[in-house]
């Protein structure tokens, strides 16, 4: 695994993706003393330029952005997510296991499946203004 975040630790997620938000929101809710912070790239306002990364490599695959501009991406990103806990909670103890090699290796091509299958999934609310913009480009 990489470096760890230097937090906060920017969180970029698919608010319209059901999955996506619920999971987030499983986030927002535990105590990460501010190490997160959450931003939505499916609302309309949300532009991708300053981050340097296109609005469809965002929707492909979840991102992660700490302090000092170290991008983290797919499984890495939850990796990242997970330092902002304790390592004695679940998501420690995940954060630990996702660097073993066999499980690493099986929570990549995991990954990998979920964000090519991922704009088939029911969306959380209706796609208006431009939120729904999963899937326009293929890989």
């Amino acid at each position: 695994m990489p470096t760890p975040p230097e937090f906060p630790l920017r969180v970029f997620y698919d608010g319209s993706c059901s999955v996506c938000a619920a999971e987030m929101e499983a986030y927002m809710g535990k105590e990460h003393g501010g190490r997160l912070e959450f931003v939505d790239i499916g609302a309309p306002t949300f532009d991708p330029t300053p981050y340097g990364i296109s609005l469809d490599d965002f929707m492909y695959q979840m991102h992660a952005i700490d302090r000092s501009g170290r991008v983290y991406r797919g499984v890495e990103a939850f990796w990242a997510i997970w330092q902002a806990f304790p390592a004695s909670t679940l998501y420690g103890l995940l954060g630990t296991l996702v660097t073993l090699s066999g499980v690493n290796l099986v929570a990549r091509l995991a990954y990998r499946t979920f964000a090519r299958f991922r704009k088939y999934l029911p969306r959380r609310e209706a796609c208006e203004g431009g939120s729904c913009r999963i899937g326009q480009r293929k890989r």
